[in-house]
């Protein structure tokens, strides 16, 4: 199967971030915590290269910790600040709020230096579609500010949030923008990663062939956790697993035989919201 998704918003989207970046401190890059390196889009590093970056792995909760730890120092030891987190949990985000200011801590001693004090750490936060920007934005300003919704391509425009002065400083001014892939996948292993956490439009998906190959990595980096979860001893040829879940799923057409594709659906949905466990696809 071959996976690409580059709506024209997303064409427009580019344009705004290199425009607003003049005025931005840093740059917040959300990614999911199940696939955290092909969750980046390559051109915002190309884009943000002279910005203090700041990497939060979402969705922490969904992927495994120790790996999730090691891929902290992966990061980590190439200069990123970063932290993995649940974006839906808000007593999680008072480590972002740390983190933007011990990041901003260069950008306040210039401006004191210039006699400028209490200017607002301007953040810009980017991202691939489906990472959990919108949530992690209205957990973090406390009220509903940005839309979402758990299909990609939600937000399509720019918008800036303030998040008032705490004790220990000055305002944040966040600028959310629309999530965007690249043009090209160099590797289709990234696109079938990305299709596996639901950041590329399902419509553009044959289900059951995504689902085939995640019963295939399932099996071979995961062995047992199909039986644990739909209660039936799996075969290693996939489509009969497909055809299993279908029979124990209910999952049948008018004829009597296993509907594949309503299988596969429910198989990606229980994968996406973690109801297999806590699993991360891309070992640091």
């Amino acid at each position: 199967m071959h996976f690409q998704w580059f709506p024209g918003h997303m064409t427009k989207a580019i344009r705004v971030m290199q425009e607003e970046l003049k005025l931005i401190d840093l740059v917040i890059e959300l990614a999911d915590a199940r696939i955290p390196l092909s969750s980046r889009n390559p051109e915002i590093d190309t884009l943000a290269r002279d910005k203090i970056r700041i990497l939060i792995l979402n969705k922490r909760d969904m992927a495994d910790s120790a790996e999730t730890d090691r891929w902290i120092k992966k990061y980590e030891e190439q200069g990123y600040y970063t932290l993995a987190i649940n974006a839906r949990q808000r007593n999680e985000l008072k480590a972002v709020t740390g983190m933007i200011r011990k990041a901003g801590e260069e950008k306040r001693l210039r401006d004191a230096a210039r006699g400028i004090k209490n200017r607002p750490v301007r953040a810009m936060i980017v991202g691939i579609p489906n990472v959990g920007k919108s949530t992690f934005i209205n957990s973090f300003a406390g009220r509903n500010s940005a839309k979402t919704g758990n299909r990609p391509g939600v937000t399509k425009g720019k918008q800036w949030i303030r998040l008032n002065s705490g004790k220990n400083g000055s305002a944040i001014d966040l600028l959310d923008t629309p999530g965007i892939l690249w043009p090209k996948f160099e590797d289709q292993t990234v696109g079938l990663h990305l299709a596996w956490i639901g950041s590329i439009k399902d419509e553009l998906i044959v289900h059951s062939d995504l689902a085939l190959d995640l019963i295939e990595f399932l099996q071979m980096e995961h062995a047992g956790i199909l039986e644990e979860h739909y209660g039936f001893v799996p075969e290693k040829d996939s489509v009969r697993v497909l055809e299993q879940l279908a029979s124990a799923r209910g999952c049948l057409s008018r004829g009597g035989e296993p509907d594949l594709e309503k299988a596969a659906f429910i198989l990606l949905d229980d994968f996406r919201n973690a109801r297999l466990g806590s699993i991360t696809i891309e070992p640091a």
